[in-house]
């Protein structure tokens, strides 16, 4: 019975993520980059839910229920259908199918073998001096190496990433471009939480970032999601400046969800974190 009530529970926040999904990602098209001559004034931005049924060829009723998040049958063609017809990109179409329940959400492993997250960890370490950190699911330090908890000020396991960057200013002001890494944390995060369904951890981070950090709130609410491998961040550190690293995530699916993630300097990085005495920054 208790399986029953969990297995009730997580469907019903499922439906809710993706009724707020396909609601977010409705309202947030004109009706003119659909093809639709707008001929009249609205009263609400965005398309109409009739008006999405008709580009996907679905019955009106039937998209009301699935946008209200009823409890129905939806096939990978009609997923598909609808995503053309909300301009859905290859990642959200993706979110869209695990929300759906027609993509196999990730589930933890069992138990994680000593001997191989201690060759991952040597690996991290062995990265130096460029940073280089593994995290788990929810963006847990579980080892990071001596650049990386020096620049970005991490303990050697148990600080979140996005919790610490939500939540501590000076996290914050680590990063030239705020706004940009703020708004690729939470898409990947939610992306994230689409792998894990049955999870309730995310929707526990999501209620407490929420409450302590508008900035995440306002972002969460967007309902955005981008599951990017690589890309480029930058860094003020206190004595080298603003430095530069190409970042590549690869995600280690034997530990239940964990993330390898590093980074390599570019030029100008490069010679900055080779003098010790710019990278190893003692923590205060």
């Amino acid at each position: 019975m208790q399986e029953t009530d969990s297995s009730q529970a997580s469907g019903h926040i499922r439906r809710a993520k993706l009724r707020d999904f396909l609601r977010a990602r409705r309202n947030g098209l004109l009706p003119e980059e659909v093809g639709l001559v707008n001929v009249e004034r609205r009263r609400t931005p965005g398309l109409r839910r009739e008006e999405v049924a008709a580009l996907a060829g679905v019955g009106v009723s039937w998209y009301t229920w699935l946008e209200q998040g009823r409890d129905i049958n939806v096939s990978e063609g009609i997923v598909h259908a609808i995503s053309d017809a909300l301009l859905l990109d290859d990642c959200e179409r993706r979110y869209f199918l695990r929300l759906a329940r027609l993509n196999p959400t990730q589930r933890a492993s069992g138990e994680r073998r000593d001997g191989e997250f201690a060759r991952m960890c040597a690996l991290v370490e062995g990265w130096s001096p460029n940073p280089a950190y593994i995290t788990d699911r929810y963006g847990r330090i579980e080892f990071a190496n001596g650049s990386a908890r020096s620049l970005f000020n991490l303990n050697a396991s148990g600080d979140n990433c996005l919790e610490k960057f939500f939540t501590e200013a000076h996290t914050r002001a680590k990063y030239p471009d705020t706004e940009q890494v703020a708004r690729s944390l939470v898409t990947y995060f939610r992306t994230q939480s689409a792998r894990f369904l049955d999870d309730p951890e995310f929707g526990r981070m999501a209620e407490r970032l929420c409450r302590t950090s508008p900035k995440f709130a306002e972002l969460w609410e967007r309902h955005e999601v981008d599951d990017e491998y690589q890309n480029v961040r930058k860094f003020v550190h206190p004595r080298a400046g603003v430095m530069v690293f190409d970042r590549v995530l690869m995600r280690l699916p034997e530990y239940s969800g964990s993330v390898l993630t590093v980074y390599m300097a570019q030029p100008g990085a490069a010679a900055a974190i080779r003098a010790r005495d710019t990278m190893m920054v003692s923590h205060s």
